[in-house]
């Protein structure tokens, strides 16, 4: 039986009162060494046990045990009622700590989650964490439906937003799954990542997988795998160290690898292995049309000497006056340079460009006559050099082009127009 029983009718009075005006004691002390200490029930009061600190700092209930220091059951009634039901005005809902485990345990079975944090008003987080190492973490242990560790959901922000002072916003690492991170806009006309910043706006790195895996791999249906814009420097910019090439562009289906818009700038060698189609001019800044022989020195010759062929088929200087075995003149001397050279190859011996057609620079000597404007040139006594050709009977077959410029005396390097006859 118990000690003390408490009944009354009165809506505004307890049924049991206890006051304590002293320091340190209780009102009512309830004590059982194997039931409940103080057992409060009613059937349609506000509260079965009503706890009110009215001073400052001071709990309405406090709990105090080596297990649960307050426990809260909600049996169900179908409106879904708390266990534990915290409200505060300035302060925390619900508070929890501890020393050596979480502050907040929450588990659930079949909810719609272990822990829900709503924030009704504007700006605030549902769930604000804050550490000294992972201000939140979520971890899924799997259940065959690929869930996410951190799920987030937004209607016209971020789904998952993640800001760093000095590191990385978004940390994303993947051992064995699809990739790292994965954006997917499910929408029209928006991209899957969108990066943003004063210097490189996405950074792809490939760190080596040995299957030749890319930096930034792009792929599309119908727009381009791979698209850049600028507007004061390049649209893509492709470098390479010892690759086969900076940029490989590969069409496996019978249309071009690479299509350009505007002009083509090449600073080094064009290698083609294959036909050039022209639709409309070939603009060549330099001068002559040449072909590469094989020379008989076994040196280089200068630029601008005059070539006889010999019996073996090679290039040597000329030697005598109307020499019909002339060949032309080396290319390359004075302001004038070759703009198209056939025949380049290796033979094994030095080969040197002769001028085939257009204007070449050539060494010429006028002791023999003075060189005017449009003469006719042969060969010359003079090593390498030629000479006006003033006998027309020696002249045929031995002629190597026309005068540009005059000579009056001695020797010197002008330009002449190739016409071999």
């Amino acid at each position: 039986m118990p000690n003390l029983i408490g009944e009354t009718d009165d809506p505004n009075l307890a049924a049991v009162h206890g006051s304590h005006s002293g320091e340190g004691g209780s009102g009512v002390l309830g004590d059982s060494a194997t039931g409940i200490g103080i057992d409060a029930r009613t059937d349609s009061g506000p509260a079965a046990l009503r706890g009110t600190h009215t001073g400052p700092g001071g709990p309405g209930v406090l709990g105090v045990s080596k297990a649960n220091g307050v426990w809260g059951k909600s049996t169900g009634d179908g409106l879904g009622s708390a266990g534990v039901f915290g409200e505060a005005i300035d302060g925390p809902g619900v508070s929890g700590s501890s020393l050596g485990s979480v502050g907040v345990d929450a588990k659930s079975e079949n909810g719609p989650a272990a822990l829900r944090a709503v924030h009704a008003g504007k700006g605030g987080p549902g769930v604000l964490g804050v550490s000294k190492a992972v201000g939140v973490w979520g971890k899924s242990t799997g259940d065959g439906l690929g869930s996410s560790g951190v799920f987030g959901e937004a209607i016209d922000g971020p789904g998952v937003s993640g800001i760093s002072q000095s590191s990385v916003g978004i940390d994303a690492k993947s051992n064995n799954g699809p990739a790292a991170l994965r954006a997917v806009h499910a929408g029209a006309g928006g991209p899957g990542v969108l990066g943003v910043s004063k210097a490189v706006g996405v950074w792809g790195k490939s760190t080596g997988d040995g299957l030749g895996s890319s930096g930034v791999f792009g792929e599309a249906i119908d727009g381009p795998g791979v698209s850049g814009t600028s507007v004061s420097s390049v649209g893509i910019d492709a470098k390479t160290q010892s690759g086969p090439a900076a940029l490989r562009a590969v069409h496996k289906g019978g249309g071009v690898a690479g299509l350009f818009g505007g002009d083509v700038h090449v600073t080094r060698n064009l290698l083609v292995d294959g036909d050039i189609v022209v639709k409309g001019d070939i603009n060549l800044t330099n001068a002559d049309c040449a072909e590469d022989f094989d020379i008989a020195e076994a040196t280089a010759v200068a630029p601008g000497t005059v070539m006889v062929l010999n019996d073996a088929g090679s290039l040597t200087e000329s030697l005598y006056a109307y020499d019909k075995r002339v060949a032309g003149v080396i290319s390359g001397a004075g302001a004038f340079k070759p703009g198209i050279v056939l025949d380049k190859r290796d033979t094994g011996a030095v080969r040197q460009p002769i001028a085939l057609l257009g204007k070449v620079y050539c060494k010429v000597d006028a002791q023999f006559s003075p060189i005017s404007v449009g003469d006719l040139l042969t060969t010359s006594p003079t090593p390498g050099h030629a000479m006006a050709a003033s006998d027309p009977g020696k002249a045929f077959g031995s002629v190597i082009g026309k005068a540009l410029r005059p000579l009056a005396s001695g020797q010197g390097l002008i330009p002449i127009l190739i016409a071999l006859q």
